[in-house]
């Protein structure tokens, strides 16, 4: 059967200001409670139904600060999921890149896989280890990647912004091109309602490179939201009327 709903779950405001302005999305109010941050907009592209839903704010800050992480994430995921059924659900967002990967300031990466660099449960004798690794498969998107002129690879999730050695050696082992605060929780939610899902990760700032990442993020998110949002519709355009095995 061909895609015919898809949900965008993307964490940050500004990262999905710009997308949901261009599809002309409509707040919607059946996806989550109202006692919840989070919010959701909805509204049709190109014969799909689009939903798109972000994590809002944490009223406990007068900053407005995003619910960023992995907690917002994956609840946030996973009541979307079971708000409505979905052909197809796709972490939109922005990320760290490793130069090492060939990331530059504005690449855009699909991913083909995620995995968590910051939950170290190392009990010997115990399948713990890797649980807390936390490796998992995305979507492949072959088609999409060579229709759009993407870069492909695993992204590597954190509650943390900056990162240490010790987290350096774990995103090495897992062969990660990319690095966030949400897509391994989006993950994990999708694999438990059983939704094919991918990631579309645009980079803010260079991991490996010689400057920190919070510099780096806040001097190049704007930009980074505008290539999400002239990215994304791409994306719906070649999704829309195919199957799952043709991405």
């Amino acid at each position: 059967m061909s895609i015919k709903r898809v949900l965008f779950v993307v964490a940050m405001e500004a990262e999905a200001s710009p997308f949901v302005s261009a599809l002309s999305l409509a707040p919607c109010k059946s996806v989550f409670p109202a006692s919840l941050p989070f919010r959701s907009f909805s509204g049709s592209h190109n014969g799909l139904d689009v939903t798109v839903v972000t994590s809002g704010k944490d009223a406990t800050y007068s900053t407005g600060v995003d619910n960023v992480g992995t907690l917002p994430a994956g609840v946030m995921t996973t009541l979307a999921l079971q708000s409505s059924s979905f052909d197809l659900c796709i972490n939109a967002g922005t990320c760290g890149g490793f130069s090492r990967k060939g990331a530059e300031i504005g690449s855009v990466f699909l991913t083909k896989g995620a995995a968590f660099h910051d939950r170290r449960i190392d009990i010997p004798g115990t399948p713990f280890k890797d649980y807390g690794t936390g490796k998992m498969e995305s979507l492949s998107t072959t088609n999409l990647q060579a229709a759009i002129g993407a870069h492909e690879g695993i992204c590597s999730t954190s509650d943390s912004l900056d990162h240490d050695e010790r987290d350096d050696e774990r995103m090495e082992f897992n062969d990660t091109s990319v690095k966030d605060m949400e897509s391994a929780a989006i993950h994990w939610a999708c694999n438990i309602c059983n939704v094919p899902h991918f990631g579309v990760k645009v980079v803010t700032d260079i991991v490996d490179g010689e400057r920190p990442s919070a510099e780096q993020f806040m001097e190049n998110l704007g930009s980074a939201a505008k290539k999400l949002q002239e990215t994304l519709p791409k994306v719906l355009n070649f999704v829309a009327g195919k199957e799952i095995k043709d991405l």
